[in-house]
């Protein structure tokens, strides 16, 4: 059987489900977990000593806080990450996560309503982790965003993003033509459906979902290898979407 892939709305039902009290996950948890899949994802396709440096660009929700627990990791691996987000999320969870890759000295850009520190920081970067927006968005983009996105697209640096590139309709894709063009794409759980016509490299990271849960969604997740986190998704398993 082929994997499934999501609608928004199924992709809401599940994380929902994952955090309730028969999933028993914290939400910090899931982001640790998540977080870890987009390092492991990064240091997989990029090597850090062909490409040391990564800038990571947050956004406010819980995806931006998928990139801050990603850029400690990158760091624990070698990289040299840079942390850009012109929005930083207020919840106490962001800020903790913040506050780990402060620990970490990883630097991060301050906060500005001009994009000049973005377009510095693509000059001396080497790749992207796109953990902007998450499933949950909706077009049109907005500031400070709608300025960001063609920045980073200009830049024609490799761009790996997670769960579904920023700027994409989580169900209708880059149907209005002004998402980032990822090289490399991390789907959280399961494939979202804005993803079938992805053309990059796929990998799924989710290996926390619970096997009840996985039989009761009809997921047919694939196999991960040995202790990866991660496992590339092969075009075999795209054959068949709900």
């Amino acid at each position: 059987m082929s994997l499934r892939y999501l609608s928004a709305r199924l992709a809401q039902q599940i994380d929902e489900e994952l955090m309730s009290a028969s999933g028993a996950f914290s939400l910090d948890q899931l982001m640790e977990l998540a977080g870890l899949a987009c390092a492991q994802t990064l240091a997989a396709v990029y090597r850090k000593d062909v490409y040391p440096r990564v800038l990571v660009c947050c956004g406010p929700g819980n995806q931006g806080g998928d990139g801050l627990v990603a850029a400690r990791h990158l760091g624990m691996f070698g990289y040299k990450p840079t942390i850009y987000m012109p929005k930083p999320g207020s919840k106490d969870i962001y800020q903790r996560l913040k506050k780990q890759c402060e620990n970490m000295k990883i630097p991060i850009i301050p906060p500005s309503s001009d994009t000049e520190a973005l377009r510095k920081a693509l000059h001396s970067s080497d790749v992207i982790l796109d953990a902007i927006f998450g499933f949950s968005f909706k077009p049109p983009i907005r500031a400070p965003f709608d300025a960001v996105l063609p920045l980073i697209n200009d830049a024609r640096l490799p761009v790996v993003s997670v769960d579904i590139p920023s700027g994409w309709d989580v169900e209708e894709g880059n149907h209005a033509g002004v998402g980032l063009r990822p090289d490399v794409l991390l789907s959280l759980t399961a494939p979202k459906e804005g993803s079938k016509d992805f053309m990059g490299r796929h990998f799924l990271g989710g290996r926390f979902v619970p096997r009840s849960l996985e039989e009761k969604y009809e997921l047919n997740l694939p196999q991960y290898p040995g202790s990866d986190q991660i496992v590339e998704l092969r075009d075999s398993q795209y054959q068949q979407r709900y």
